[in-house]
């Protein structure tokens, strides 16, 4: 399977107009001819650069996975406190959806996930374990220096800030932008403090 980071620029446009579908369709409601035509080639191109829609569909998860951990990283080396942190995460998902509506990546594959190729699964639960992780050190730490407060272990507590995100996305989908996912979060983060 190919690396994101060993892609041509051609290869990297095929990947952007897969991950914009994946995003308004997902992975079941485009085709090769439609990236085709959304990047200006033809159909035995895409073939070219992957051979196979499971191969494509992985490279987009393994990419964008690693986009939203360097941006994990940039929040642990700008913003101090874990309430800001958090909120701060809260962020990365509304700048997502304020374009147009689009999901997260692994948000929409992971409604798909039973009907999709082990290697893009496989991608999926890395993403969430990366993010699992990552929410449930910042809240321990907040835990731990009383910026934050809960009976619930911060395990709990991330995977409850994790999907109400992804399924505040759904919700704002379904109620055509009309759901304010910062202030659903907030109401979590708020009782944290």
């Amino acid at each position: 399977m190919k690396h994101f980071s060993e892609l041509t620029s051609s290869a990297t446009r095929i990947v952007d107009a897969a991950e914009g579908l994946i995003q308004h369709l997902g992975y079941n409601g485009f085709s090769y001819e439609d990236i085709a035509v959304q990047v200006g080639i033809r159909k035995p191109s895409v073939h070219h650069h992957f051979a196979t829609k499971a191969e494509l569909g992985a490279v987009v998860v393994q990419r964008y996975t690693h986009r939203f951990r360097e941006a994990l990283l940039r929040i642990e080396g700008t913003v101090i406190h874990a309430p800001n942190q958090l909120r701060a995460y809260v962020d990365l998902f509304a700048k997502t959806y304020a374009q147009d509506g689009r999901l997260c990546v692994c948000g929409i594959l992971g409604a798909e996930s039973e009907s999709l190729p082990e290697e893009i699964r496989g991608e999926i639960h890395r993403f969430f374990e990366i993010n699992i992780v990552w929410l449930s050190a910042v809240i321990e730490k907040g835990l731990s220096a009383g910026t934050l407060k809960s009976s619930r272990s911060a395990s709990e507590l991330a995977g409850a800030l994790l999907a109400l995100l992804e399924g505040s996305m759904l919700v704002g989908r379904g109620l055509k932008g009309g759901f304010d996912l910062r202030a659903a979060a907030d109401v979590l983060i708020s009782s944290m403090t």
